[in-house]
C-alpha cells in the first residue's frame, strides 16, 4: 500500500520592506523545514514584502511580480531541488491595470503547476485591499502534487463556506489557507483573542463539515497599525486542532495521514447526504 502519510510545514514569519531580505529568510527557513523532513512548504499570504494594502498608495504596484517571473523561476528551483511541494502566494501583475492576490502551487519537480487568485476581496480600515486587487476570475482549483491534492484558498476567502465546499467537492485532500490578519490599535486584547477564535473556529469548520486537513498560515510581527497574531495551525478532518504556533517567528511542521480522511467521511458522510436539490436559492445575494 501507498504511504499515506506527509510532512507538512507552515513559515510563519514577519516582514520587512526590504523584499530581497524576506525572500532569503524565507528560502532559509524553506531548507530548514526540508532538512526536517517537510515534504509541503507553505507560505503566508504575500510573502515577499510588508502588507501594503494598509494605506492606498499606487507606488505600491510596484510590488507586484508576474506569473511565471524571476520570483517563480527561483522558487521552482528549490522545489526541485529540495524534492519538496512549495505553495507560495504573492502579489500579481496580470496585465496591464490587472492585478490580483495570488498563489502559486510548485511541485516536487520543480513545475509550476498553476496560479489561484484570490476570489474574495474584503475591504475594511486598515485592509484597502479593492484599491490593489482584482476578484480572482478562475475557477476553484485543486493541484494533485506529487504528496498530497492541495485546494488553496486566501484569507478573507477562508470566511466563506462555499469556496471550501466546492474546493473539497473538486478532490482537495488539504485546503490551504495563507494569511495576512490581525489587530488594530483601536481593537484591545480582549476582542483580539475573540477574532482570532473564530478566524480559528471558522477554518476548523471547514474540516468537519468537508472531511479533509485544514492548513492556515499566518503572518506575525508588527507592520505600521496591524498586529499580526501569528497562531499558524493544522486541522484535522474533525476539526482536531492537531498542531498550533504562537505568536512568534517559526516553522511549523506537523505529519499527518491522508487515510484519516475515508475514515472521516465513512463515520459523517456529509458528502452522501447533501440535499443538492435544495441549493438553489444560495445563488441569490440575498433572498426576501
Amino acid at each position: 500500500m501507498p504511504d499515506t502519510n506527509i510532512s507538512i510545514a507552515l513559515i510563519q514569519l514577519s516582514c520587512s520592506e526590504d523584499r530581497d531580505a524576506n525572500i532569503s529568510k524565507t528560502i532559509k527557513h524553506i531548507k530548514d523545514a526540508a532538512q526536517n523532513g517537510a515534504q509541503i512548504i507553505l507560505l503566508q499570504e504575500l510573502f515577499n514584502t510588508i502588507y501594503f494594502c494598509q494605506t492606498v498608495d499606487e507606488e505600491n504596484f510596484n510590488l507586484a511580480q508576474s506569473i511565471p517571473g524571476p520570483l517563480t523561476d527561483q522558487l521552482c528551483e528549490l522545489a526541485k531541488e529540495l524534492e519538496i511541494v512549495i505553495v507560495a502566494p504573492f502579489f500579481e501583475r496580470r496585465a496591464a491595470g490587472i492585478y490580483h492576490n495570488s498563489l502559486v502551487v510548485i511541485d516536487a519537480d520543480g513545475t509550476l503547476m498553476g496560479t489561484y487568485r484570490k476570489k474574495h476581496i474584503p475591504d475594511d480600515p486598515g485592509f484597502h485591499e479593492k484599491f490593489y486587487f482584482t476578484p480572482g476570475d478562475d475557477e476553484y482549483r485543486v493541484f494533485d502534487t506529487k504528496y498530497v491534492k492541495i485546494g488553496p484558498l486566501i484569507c478573507w476567502d477562508q470566511w466563506y463556506p462555499e469556496a471550501a465546499r466546492i474546493t473539497a467537492l473538486k478532490g482537495a485532500e488539504l485546503l490551504v489557507y495563507p494569511t495576512a490578519i490581525g489587530t488594530l490599535p483601536d481593537e484591545d486584547e480582549s476582542m483580539g483573542q475573540e477574532f482570532l477564535e473564530a478566524w480559528q473556529v471558522m477554518q476548523r469548520s471547514h474540516a468537519i463539515a468537508n472531511g479533509c486537513f485544514v492548513a492556515a498560515v499566518n503572518r506575525t510581527g508588527q507592520e505600521n497599525n496591524i498586529n499580526f497574531w501569528g497562531h499558524s495551525f493544522v486541522a484535522g478532518p474533525f476539526g482536531q486542532m492537531l498542531v498550533e504556533a504562537g505568536r512568534e517567528e517559526e516553522i511549523l511542521i506537523k505529519e499527518i495521514d491522508l487515510s484519516n480522511i475515508e475514515t472521516q467521511r465513512q463515520e459523517w458522510p456529509f458528502f452522501r447526504d447533501r440535499r443538492i436539490d435544495t441549493y438553489k436559492p444560495i445563488l441569490k445575494r440575498f433572498i426576501d
